[in-house]
């Protein structure tokens, strides 16, 4: 078991090492600032994942609504992750449509879509950014692999470029999660 554990931390820190570029930084950087430009602006943030990307969606969410490391106000940010919405558009429509419908009930131009998929290739997640593309709204995505259907309906991608397990991707985006969260704090600390 410590030889698998030791093997788990190098493979996490080749991919982190592989994930830390300038065009990466420059990345999170300009995703802070549109979001917290939208916010500035009267936009919501808006998150969505499957698994464990929800749990990330939730996680990017509470903190801005709640507190990260300052006190601040409170930011509007809201993950798709009602379960009552779910199940009952997962029910009449199929689970293909459960954040789209969402995006189509209450995105607005000038708010923002965090997409998170590992694969980039949940067809939810690939709805959900299609319908707020057509909404006017920003689309942000944080994916893995070769960025999928995704990456082309994003005005910015940030991919870990792993094709492995998806629980190496997703440790990657909770790093990028929490440096979104700090960046747009800074606004309005």
């Amino acid at each position: 078991m410590k030889e698998y554990i030791a093997q788990a931390f190098s493979e996490i820190q080749t991919i982190s090492q592989q994930f830390a570029t300038t065009e990466n930084f420059e990345k999170i950087a300009e995703v802070a600032e549109r979001m917290a430009e939208a916010i500035r602006q009267g936009g919501v943030i808006y998150s969505c994942g499957n698994g464990g990307s929800m749990c990330d969606a939730m996680h990017f969410a509470e903190e801005l609504s709640g507190r990260f490391r300052n006190d601040r106000p409170a930011l509007p940010a809201q993950a798709i992750a009602d379960p009552a919405h779910i199940t009952c558009v997962g029910n009449d429509y199929g689970f293909t449509q459960v954040f789209s419908r969402y995006i189509e009930a209450f995105g607005r131009p000038g708010d923002v879509l965090l997409a998170i998929s590992t694969s980039g290739n949940s067809e939810n997640i690939v709805n959900a950014a299609q319908t707020a593309v057509s909404k006017g709204m920003q689309v942000v995505g944080l994916t893995g692999k070769d960025g999928g259907k995704l990456a082309p309906l994003c005005e910015v991608e940030i991919r870990v470029p792993h094709f492995g397990y998806a629980d190496r991707i997703q440790e990657i985006h909770i790093q990028v999660i929490h440096l979104l969260i700090q960046g747009i704090e800074q606004h309005f600390v």
